[in-house]
């Protein structure tokens, strides 16, 4: 094996660190399942972590509900597609790779990138974190690779996590010394500059030569939200403001945008609007000739981006045969997107390599406050 240049200079101080100073990245997913058997528990799991935080639904009902979920599931996956397999966790795979390149060019091997999906073994975060463990990390980046805040992303991240350190804590002191957490990169200037960039770029690839620009509807697509959350921040307004600050970077070139929320229509649930396919619909109204559709609110290519938005144009073209639709991909592995990604964690791995790192112990934790009246 022939050592690359690339590889001798990665190769300085960082990488003899002592095993103190090393960080290790957990790198936080959604996660598909790859194989039908296992609808029913992944469903179980969805429906544990995101729907108890918006539905007045009782827990007894999970896993029946699941079962019947994961009938379904198989005949739109099985029957309907032609036994899909989502891409989802090899392009997550990728993701992480890449980051992870990019970092111990920076870092050296001082930084390991480890991914966890919230709903897929054995890659859940307990599963884990367990590993980072036994491999003598004690400091910890937890890194949601989702684009918006919220309590259906980093939210049940960091509630996973939080369960996983409880799991794993041994004796009187916690083996992690020093911890930090990226929220989300809705509002990232870079992120939103190469959201606009992908639409130009493919609008002048496929559309700019056959239609004038006001004939070009643009339908930039949102993770849906339910209006209530409990209370919990739902991700509405993160992604209502990355909306606003994509469409601005095109609205001069391109007069037709509209939001388009990709939601699960749950019954008696209140979702964002308009959804997609109220959005096609009412770009068409205003002469779009062509339209686009382009993923902002996810990074990884999962049933949503592929399925979901496959159906809607599917039904479009039947209403609307004379329109001509294009279905963009995530931003996936693309090296701009991976290479800003591991840019926001610089800052955040340089603080955790100088902390001393703080012994936090559980007992101490629990002080009894009497209060006397």
């Amino acid at each position: 094996m022939v050592a690359t240049p690339e590889k001798l200079h990665a190769t300085h101080s960082h990488d003899h660190l002592p095993s103190k100073d090393r960080v290790a990245v957990l790198l936080m997913g959604y996660g598909e399942v790859e194989s039908y058997e296992d609808f029913a528990n992944y469903n179980e799991q969805a429906l544990n972590l995101l729907t108890a935080k918006f539905a007045p639904v009782p827990t007894w009902i999970y896993p029946p509900l699941a079962k019947l979920l994961a009938l379904f599931d198989r005949h739109e996956w099985g029957h309907t597609h032609h036994d899909f397999i989502s891409p989802h966790n090899a392009i997550f795979e990728r993701q992480r790779a890449g980051i992870e390149h990019e970092l111990q060019h920076k870092w050296g091997n001082g930084v390991q990138v480890f991914k966890a999906f919230n709903f897929c073994a054995p890659f859940l975060p307990n599963q884990v974190l367990a590993e980072i463990k036994d491999q003598g990390f004690s400091k910890l980046l937890i890194y949601p690779l989702l684009v918006v805040d919220s309590i259906f992303t980093s939210g049940i991240a960091i509630e996973q996590v939080n369960n996983a350190l409880v799991e794993l804590a041994d004796g009187d002191e916690h083996w992690i010394k020093a911890q930090k957490y990226i929220p989300s990169f809705y509002n990232e200037p870079k992120y939103i500059d190469l959201m606009a960039h992908l639409v130009e770029e493919k609008i002048h690839t496929d559309l700019a030569t056959g239609y004038l620009p006001s004939q070009i509807g643009i339908i930039l697509m949102n993770h849906g939200c339910p209006h209530k959350a409990k209370g919990f921040t739902s991700g509405i307004d993160e992604s209502q403001a990355m909306y606003e600050l994509v469409r601005n970077k095109l609205i001069n070139n391109y007069p037709l945008i509209s939001v388009g929320w990709l939601n699960h229509d749950t019954p008696l649930i209140e979702w964002t609007q308009p959804n997609a396919t109220q959005a096609a619909q009412n770009l068409i109204q205003l002469g779009a000739k062509a339209l686009l559709f382009m993923p902002i609110g996810f990074a990884t290519e999962n049933h949503e981006t592929l399925l979901d938005v496959h159906h809607i144009i599917h039904d479009l073209e039947k209403q609307h045969p004379d329109v001509d639709y294009l279905q963009m991909a995530c931003v996936n592995d693309d090296p701009q997107f991976l290479a800003m990604v591991a840019e926001w964690a610089n800052s955040h791995i340089a603080e955790l390599m100088e902390t001393e790192g703080m012994a936090v112990n559980s007992q101490s934790a629990i002080t009894h406050h009497h209060h006397h009246h």
